[in-house]
Parts: structure tokens; sequence; C-alpha cells
């Protein structure tokens, strides 16, 4: 399951149509949960979330 937080990032550089997309992924080795953040341009966002890696 994947859940996306909107967030402002106007004080960086080049980064201002951005949101912080926070996707829950499976350790190969483990099995373990653990989550994986990036900030990613709006436009994107959809192909971030399809992208199963």
């Amino acid at each position: 399951m994947a859940k996306k937080a909107v967030a402002s990032f106007s004080g960086e550089k080049g980064v201002k149509n951005s949101v912080k997309c926070i996707r829950l992924v499976r350790s190969p080795r483990t099995g373990a949960y653990a989550f994986k953040e990036e900030i990613v341009p709006t436009n994107q966002v959809q192909e971030y979330f399809a992208d199963k890696k």
C-alpha cells in the first residue's frame, strides 16, 4: 500500500511543483518491510506508483 503526502518545497530551487511520495517496499534479503521516500515532480506521480521497484 502506498500513500502520498503533499508538501511545499518552495525554499529549494527547481522543486517548486513536487510532492513527497512514500511507498512501502519489501526487502528481498530479509523479507522485512520498509518505507521508501522520494520527492517526485507532480506530473510524474502516477508513473512513480505504477512502477513496482
